[in-house]
């Protein structure tokens, strides 16, 4: 019994010093919230009614799409939360209301803009290779544009041989059912040949195919100026002028020159967009809208970059959200009708993102901005060092207490503090570095808070003890007798605070929520450190020559019997 007592007691000591260490020693540290490190605070709406003007998929997607925004500006730590149909971005360190209304002006607008050249982005870290160009005869040859096993058209005189790797079916042509089939260009010609019933499309990322028309001439591929890229730091897309936007794709990332939007993602069903197993591997079917507004715009696209006419000359419709081209597949059909397939190399995470863009872009989502508050860096410093203070003089007032009422055993009340505070302060550290937390002035004053619920557990424990030993057994015994019966005391209590922690945080937004998970967090906490360090304390306390005969709660205790032996 001995040996288990201290081995629960010597693991919980090693478990908290050493998630301590550990987070010090690598830098991890609780990140301060917007009202602590100053900043400003922004609320956005959705305008219009739910269902109807807008999704909760759409909400979504504005909400990751104004997170790769801040993150791509830079801002440290920045809190981007949903709390129904709101969205509240918290922009530590952000000081210009205008910059931080640009960071989350999303319009989750989806449009179609014809391709006219595309390059391999050659500032991305994840390019590892250079685009280097050669002429055979009249053609010209962009080798090296991707790191992907798709293969690159390859154009030599006045004949052309196409192949394209990973061709799928992308739709439903005029007059049939889709099936998968493959593309080739007959000698002559640089248009790809398919069954009139099948639309074909393919996602060829990196590949830059640069033959146009039926007449086998190859179109010249130019330089595109990577320094007019309009993605670098604030996304800011003009779908009514010929622009130059950079991919989503990570793995082969391409800058490429878009033409005016031909339409837009209404053109799409809402929520038709599926990511699927097409062919073995993973693609998107999308629904066209019937009629001139959806069939009749993404067919007229659709004939231009199948013809590789100068509005479209490298055969790509690029499906651009919020300035980043999300997706450019080939278009190997002039008609479609029905159901939309865009196949490639997709792995189902990017099938799923792609599924989601189509569906937001079928139903756009308008953010109005409720609200724009700044707090100031003075105001947050002086709130710290406020709550830090109130904190250390709450601590210090319960331990004088503790040491004044229970004297001995309040050394129990001392280390399991401790102990509480580093598991509570490595537990922060983790969520901030991890999970992208932050903590504000609210959480700071549940924590404060959450002492009071720790210290009555000691209370419970000890008040229990007091008892036993008023009825005459020993220490040791009641020692036993009194942690099982209070233990079932605190579990209770404990449950009750976390209820009301969970209820506040569900039914509460803002800074509120902040008060209650990290009075729900020291909670838990409360729990373990009263089972695995509190217990086996005082039971080893009872047992041990500094408790015997001492005086506790105004009572005069007994030694125990191994101690009488030893003082015999």
């Amino acid at each position: 019994m001995r040996r288990k007592l201290l081995t629960s007691l010597v693991s919980i000591c090693i478990i908290a010093v050493g998630l301590l260490a550990m987070n010090i020693g690598l830098g991890y540290r609780p990140a301060l919230g917007l009202d602590l490190r100053g900043g400003i605070s922004v609320t956005l709406l959705p305008a219009g009614q739910s269902g109807k003007d807008w999704t909760q998929a759409s909400l979504d997607l504005a909400v990751e799409r104004i997170r790769e925004r801040v993150d791509s500006y830079g801002v440290g730590e920045p809190e981007i939360l949903r709390q129904d149909n709101a969205i509240v971005v918290n922009l530590p360190g952000v000081n210009d209301q205008k910059k931080a209304l640009e960071l989350v002006t999303v319009t989750g607008k989806v449009y179609l803009r014809p391709v006219l050249q595309c390059v391999a982005d050659t500032s991305a870290a994840t390019t590892s290779s250079s685009t280097s160009t050669s002429t055979v005869g009249t053609a010209t040859t962009v080798a090296g544009a991707s790191t992907t096993s798709n293969a690159a058209t390859t154009t030599s005189g006045a004949s052309a041989n196409t192949a394209t790797a990973n061709t799928a079916t992308v739709g439903t042509g005029a007059g049939g059912p889709s099936r998968r089939t493959s593309t080739t260009a007959p000698p002559g010609t640089g248009t790809p040949t398919t069954s009139a019933s099948t639309a074909v499309a393919t996602t060829t990322a990196g590949a830059t195919p640069t033959t146009s028309g039926a007449t086998g001439q190859s179109t010249p591929t130019t330089a595109v100026d990577q320094s007019t890229t309009t993605t670098d730091n604030l996304p800011v897309s003009d779908p009514t002028k010929t622009e130059v936007l950079k991919t989503f794709d990570k793995k082969n990332p391409e800058i490429c020159q878009v033409g005016p939007s031909g339409g837009d993602g209404t053109v799409f069903e809402k929520d038709s967009a599926q990511a699927q197993i097409i062919g073995g591997g993973w693609g998107v079917t999308v629904t066209l809208k019937d009629g001139a507004a959806g069939t009749g715009v993404w067919n007229t696209l659709a004939a231009e970059c199948y013809a590789g006419n100068s509005s479209c000359p490298s055969r790509r419709l690029a499906i651009e959200l919020d300035g980043v081209i999300q997706s450019a597949p080939s278009v190997n059909a002039a008609q479609f009708s029905g159901d939309v397939q865009i196949t490639g190399s997709f792995s189902k995470g990017e099938a799923s993102n792609l599924a989601q863009v189509l569906n937001s872009g079928a139903l756009p989502i308008t953010l109005k901005s409720q609200s724009v508050q700044s707090v100031s860096a003075t105001l947050g410093k002086d709130s710290l060092r406020a709550a830090l203070i109130a904190g250390a003089i709450g601590v210090a007032l319960v331990i004088l207490f503790m040491i004044f009422y229970y004297r001995r055993l309040a050394i129990v009340v001392v280390f399991g503090l401790a102990i509480s505070g580093a598991l509570v302060y490595s537990a922060t550290s983790l969520i901030s570095r991890f999970y992208n937390g932050v903590l504000s002035l609210s959480g700071i004053a549940g924590l404060i808070v959450s002492i009071g619920v720790t210290v009555d557990s000691y209370v419970v424990f000890f008040e229990r003890l007091k008892d036993e030993v008023r009825g005459g057994r020993s220490l040791r015994n009641s020692a036993q007798r009194g942690f099982k019966a209070a233990f079932k005391t605190i579990l209770v209590a404990d449950a009750v605070s976390l209820i009301g922690a969970a209820v506040l945080w569900y039914l509460s937004v803002g800074a509120v929520r902040g008060f209650a998970f990290y009075l729900g967090l020291s909670t838990v906490m409360d729990i373990f450190v009263a089972y695995f360090f509190t217990r086996p304390a005082v039971l080893l306390l009872s047992r041990s020559r500094y408790m015997g005969g001492s005086i506790i709660f105004g009572l005069e205790t007994e030694p125990s019997s191994a101690t009488k032996e030893v003082l015999a």
